[in-house]
């Protein structure tokens, strides 16, 4: 939040300074992959698709899906009681459901990634508005060029793509208040808040 100084203020003969509040508008945060599903895009064989989940009186401000096993979406709903976990499962509403696709930052679960990214580009999941997919580190250190690469390929197929940093606390299941998460994962999770309210507010395809 920034002052400024309003000096019209005036009080009979006297000019007096007046301190105003101007509140800061939250950061405008621009797609860097696909928007919407585009029909020309062939969904993932039955095999590699996402199991499906009519929700009924079910209304988080997002979900967070999980597109394999261990991804995190549990450690990540329990941050905000606001958002749900998906259970792995693409949650189908009435009115649509916003989602954040999770994965690990491994080969294996990028391909993951990869798929529920094509299966929603491919406009066969109804009422699904996808935020973006969150990476979350499988180990230790910085990641190998190979999986950065991976995961900028894989993150051009859904609108943003953020990396949260390993957290050992989660290795063994420890949930974790959000203020005393590393500073780039309070980021994300502010990042993503922002882009979720975001994209709520569009028609589903």
């Amino acid at each position: 939040m920034s002052i400024s100084r309003n000096r019209w203020v005036t009080f009979g003969a006297a000019t007096v300074e007046e301190t105003t509040y101007a509140v800061e508008a939250p950061p405008v945060l621009v797609p860097t992959g696909a928007t919407r599903p585009q029909l020309s895009v062939p969904q993932p064989d039955h095999a590699d698709r996402l199991p499906r989940w009519n929700v009924s009186g079910i209304t988080p401000d997002y979900w967070w899906l999980g597109v394999h096993g261990g991804a995190g979406e549990t450690s990540l709903a329990r941050l905000d009681k606001r958002t749900r976990a998906a259970e792995h499962h693409w949650p189908l509403t009435a009115s649509g459901s916003t989602v954040v696709l999770v994965a690990r930052s491994n080969v294996s679960g990028l391909r993951a990634a990869q798929l529920a990214a094509t299966e929603w580009a491919s406009g066969t999941v109804p009422g699904i508005r996808v935020v973006g997919l969150v990476v979350l580190a499988d180990a230790p250190g910085r990641l190998p060029r190979e999986i950065r690469e991976f995961a900028q390929v894989v993150g051009g197929g859904v609108p943003l793509l953020w990396h949260i940093p390993w957290i050992e606390s989660w290795r063994f299941g420890h949930d974790m208040p959000p203020e005393e998460l590393p500073k780039e994962a309070r980021a994300v999770l502010d990042q993503v808040r922002i882009a979720a309210s975001t994209t709520a507010s569009l028609p589903t395809n």
